[in-house]
């Protein structure tokens, strides 16, 4: 990689942090399994001056979903369940299903369906939403408060809760980005008969030595956790009715009070915080299609299996209407992860393969297997549409590339 083009990139995550978009970044570069760069600028805590540094730790938020993706791998090799199997073999109240019709302006406007597929679930195609989407079931999702939060109680409760509500289409009729994460993961817990927070740690954090990763803060952590900032008004998460504020990095969460400190949810959708090191790890297991130093966490043929594109065509041809952290034209999706289909339509560097995905906070990853490519960047700035900063980290760190 180009030392000087490597330069650039400080320069620009300093920028965002000059221009008060972000409170600060860190970014680390893997090639062929080998560190070629790591840079830190800014703060992980303005009010106290405290710097972002390697060992800050932050809220992974959606990149907990390819983690818990990679989970459910495990127990398919296993024998466990096939992909086309429903949720309700696992969890009945997903039984007698109703989807709302199309158009549907109330709640009630439903027709029944079948239950979704753990396939679907994986492929966000499984007719759930999100509170932040447009549409009748979201506004009836943000009503009940379901969200999956670290402090909204058991990951039993909020399932059940969210199996009263009917889909928002038909499974497998278009492409929704969802809660879907969440309800797999207690299909994990009630096929592994293990808490899901157990089965990550038994199977994924300790053979790859992620120290630092789990569903709440590490005990002693104290100040390296990261605050959360947004630019918007109100609620950071609210992205229907979410107006800009007069301070772009209004503070949202920090520790001493964060509900992460002491969460009793284990989100397989969101819930995840860690280290940049630690994810870099489970991002050269992806890289390396499942292996590590130890052996496998994930056959080869299975990692390869999860990254390829699952949809029909890309994301948009499955006509989305919902919150988007990347491009959708010429993106497909795999299990647990978008993948490019085409860089030219999605108007971004990259090569055709490569798998990623991000967090609400701006976090995002991405592993390039044709280059030997794994890229971590963390930041905690919600939400992550408030800036463009994905398309160009992915241009900047292509233009270092020289072969």
């Amino acid at each position: 990689m180009d030392q000087g083009s490597l330069e650039m990139i400080k320069s620009w995550q300093q920028r965002y942090v000059n221009e008060r978009k972000y409170p600060g970044s860190s970014l680390l570069i893997q090639r062929g399994g080998a560190e070629v760069f790591f840079h830190a600028a800014g703060l992980r805590n303005v009010e106290e001056a405290l710097p972002f540094t390697r060992s800050t730790l932050v809220r992974l938020y959606s990149m907990t979903k390819p983690v818990t993706s990679v989970a459910a791998m495990i127990l398919l090799e296993r024998g466990c369940f096939h992909l086309d199997a429903p949720v309700s073999d696992f969890i009945p109240e997903f039984n007698d299903m109703q989807a709302l019709v199309p158009g549907a302006k109330t709640i009630d406007q439903t027709v029944a369906c079948s239950p979704p597929t753990l396939h679907q679930l994986l492929t966000h195609t499984s007719g759930l939403s999100y509170p932040f989407n447009p549409g009748v079931l979201p506004e009836a999702m943000a009503e009940q408060d379901i969200m999956f939060g670290p402090d909204q109680g058991p990951l039993t409760e909020s399932v059940a809760n969210l199996a009263r509500l009917p889909l928002a289409f038909q499974p497998g009729t278009r492409w929704e980005y969802s809660v879907a994460t969440d309800v797999l993961g207690r299909v994990i817990e009630v096929v592994s008969g293990m808490p899901l927070q157990d089965f990550l740690r038994t199977e994924i954090f300790d053979p790859l030595n992620m120290t630092e990763t789990g569903f709440r803060v590490p005990d002693g952590a104290g100040n390296r956790f990261a605050s959360l900032y947004t630019p918007l008004a109100g609620d950071a998460f609210e992205l229907n009715s979410a107006t800009a504020g007069g301070d772009s990095l209004r503070l949202t969460d920090s520790y001493g009070g964060s509900p992460f400190e002491q969460a009793v949810m284990a989100s397989g959708g969101g819930g995840l915080v860690g280290t940049i090191d630690d994810y870099m790890k489970f991002a050269e297991m992806l890289r390396r299609q499942g292996r590590y130093k130890g052996g496998f966490i994930i056959s080869s043929q299975t990692a390869d299996f999860m990254m390829q594109n699952h949809l029909a065509g890309d994301i948009a041809s499955m006509g989305p209407r919902s919150f988007a952290e990347q491009p959708m034209e010429g993106m497909g999706f795999g299990l647990g992860g978008a993948v490019v289909l085409n860089p030219a339509q999605a108007r971004c560097p990259g090569s055709v393969g490569d798998f990623s995905w991000g967090g609400i906070a701006s976090t995002f990853f991405w592993v390039d297997r044709q280059l030997d490519l794994s890229v971590v960047f963390l930041t905690q700035l919600a939400p992550s549409s408030s800036y463009p900063s994905r398309p160009e980290l992915k241009a900047l760190v292509h233009g270092a590339l020289t072969c």
